[in-house]
């Protein structure tokens, strides 16, 4: 293992320099950080900020996707703009998973069952491929001293450890959805789960059963709040097992980074410290590494995004007042039926206001959006659909008053951040659980049922726009937005753990 003779001395001439100075030891001499994201759009994307925060700091970084992800960037971002990026390289590693639709996500569960049981052979494969690239550069790149691997990607936690490699974990989803996760195995203990039969998931069954004993969570926090792989009667559910899997196996880790900020989940951190290994709070990630990865670097431009950003939205908005406009995305996973779509569509044509709303190409299930030419004559002039956005510009724009969101983390931390309330309506996952906080404990959403109609939607965005509670949760919303900015400004709360994470767990 020639690297792990090499690491030491590339800690000792890091721990020499200063962390301005570190982008300047010879590439030889650098620290090494090879990062995994889960392969999925809500994890590429935060993973991404966190290398560019490393990056800034003088590591090399090896970004590792798996290779069906890896062509899709290559096709969403380009090459030359991929691979341009000095002491930054993308690498892929094989998940043996069959060929799928290449504009959308893999099938989830076969890729939790291929992480869980196939994937770290070929992790060890790409490690040992990256110090034999090393070895043979003749100094002109450094041997793998770290590894910072996703929370649903541990065998590379597992990996690292069985080489003697430093190694942190990337939390990218929110603190309670972490914890509702971590106690899944407390409801198979209980009896909760697996459900008793399939009537339980229609018949109240979900919001009559309290969870009133998980550590620092709400009293009256109901079934139905909790992630959903707990819906089912399988006790051998791919999806709740892996959830247990994974979380338990974070303590491989030596830090764990969270992309939250310390006023929004004060309380759940406390109780997840007193779980984890040291934790690092530093989101939002977006706004840190914007604020401190300095412009004229390279690293700045690389982009996340899976599909092609579509051109054109950002004027659009110019031309809107402020708070005029709703802002509609459903995430890069969620789907729905055509009947569902179209009554969102008509909420939003009722509502009389402008909206801009993202419709990937395989948001209807087995089937393109089919969207009737009245709803375009009736929002003629006041509506924009596009196939995939810049997000968070979007919700940073002073025009959007309102996001219809399916409470992914990272879209409910963006708007968050940018001060805007949301209309909720989620999917699958730890959504359920993002949405109760953001509905009762922070103020700042309101749920959409599961069967959403037309009329609700319409009267739900009003609310929003130009309501009593929807005054209240713009207050609210304002309030934790400054929260965020402060946390992420340049050398701010956030990037300051960013460093702490690099002295304390990957320099170490």
């Amino acid at each position: 293992m020639r690297h792990q003779r090499t690491r030491p001395h590339t800690q000792n001439v890091a721990r020499e320099h200063s962390r301005a100075s570190m982008g300047s030891l010879p590439p030889r001499n650098r620290p090494h950080a090879v990062m995994i994201p889960y392969p999925a759009q809500g994890h590429v994307t935060p993973m991404l900020e966190l290398a560019k925060l490393l990056h800034a700091r003088g590591f090399h970084v090896t970004f590792a996707n798996n290779e069906f992800n890896h062509r899709r960037l290559l096709r969403s971002q380009g090459p030359d703009k991929i691979h341009g990026v000095p002491a930054f390289r993308f690498a892929t590693f094989a998940d043996g998973l069959p060929p799928s639709n290449p504009d959308a996500t893999q099938d989830i569960p076969a890729l939790c069952y291929a992480i869980m049981n196939t994937c770290q052979p070929r992790f060890m494969e790409l490690l040992a491929k990256l110090n034999e690239e090393a070895e043979a550069s003749d100094g002109a790149l450094p041997p793998v001293t770290c590894v910072v691997a996703d929370s649903l990607m541990t065998f590379a936690l597992r990996g690292a450890r069985q080489l003697g490699l430093r190694c942190a974990t990337l939390w990218t989803g929110s603190a309670c959805g972490f914890m509702t996760y971590h106690h899944y195995k407390d409801l198979r203990d209980r009896g909760i789960f697996p459900l008793k039969d399939e009537a339980q998931l229609s018949n109240g069954y979900l919001d009559d059963t309290i969870i009133d004993w998980l550590p620092a969570m709400p009293k009256d926090l109901r079934l139905r709040d909790i992630p959903t792989f707990v819906r089912t009667t399988d006790p051998d559910d791919v999806m709740f097992n892996f959830f247990v899997h994974e979380t338990a196996a974070m303590t491989e880790a030596s830090g764990v980074v969270i992309n939250t900020f310390d006023e929004l989940d004060a309380t759940l951190l406390d109780a997840m410290s007193k779980i984890l290994p040291p934790i690092y709070t530093a989101g939002p990630l977006h706004q840190t590494a914007r604020n401190n990865v300095p412009e004229k670097s390279p690293a700045a431009a690389l982009g996340s995004s899976l599909w092609k950003e579509q051109d054109g939205l950002l004027r659009w908005l110019d031309g809107r007042a402020p708070r005029s406009v709703v802002y509609v995305n459903f995430g890069s996973i969620t789907v729905m039926s055509n009947e569902q779509l179209l009554e969102f569509a008509w909420g939003l044509a009722n509502s009389g206001y402008a909206f801009l709303w993202n419709v990937r190409p395989d948001l209807v299930k087995g089937d393109e959006a089919a969207i009737p030419p009245e709803f375009s004559v009736e929002t003629e002039g006041r509506s924009m659909l596009s196939t995939w956005c810049p997000q968070a510009k979007v919700l940073e724009h002073e025009a959007v008053g309102v996001f219809l969101t399916h409470s992914g983390w990272n879209s409910s931390l963006e708007s968050i951040s940018s001060g805007v309330p949301m209309v909720c309506w989620p999917f699958f996952a730890d959504q359920q659980t993002n949405c109760r906080y953001k509905c009762t404990e922070w103020g700042v959403g309101m749920e959409i049922a599961d069967d959403a109609r037309r009329a609700e939607v319409e009267a739900m965005i009003r609310e929003v726009m130009e309501g009593e509670k929807g005054m209240e949760m713009r207050r609210h919303a304002t309030e934790l937005r400054d929260s965020a900015v402060a946390s992420a400004r340049r050398d701010g709360r956030s990037m300051r753990n960013v460093d702490r994470l690099i002295n304390e767990v990957l320099l170490a």
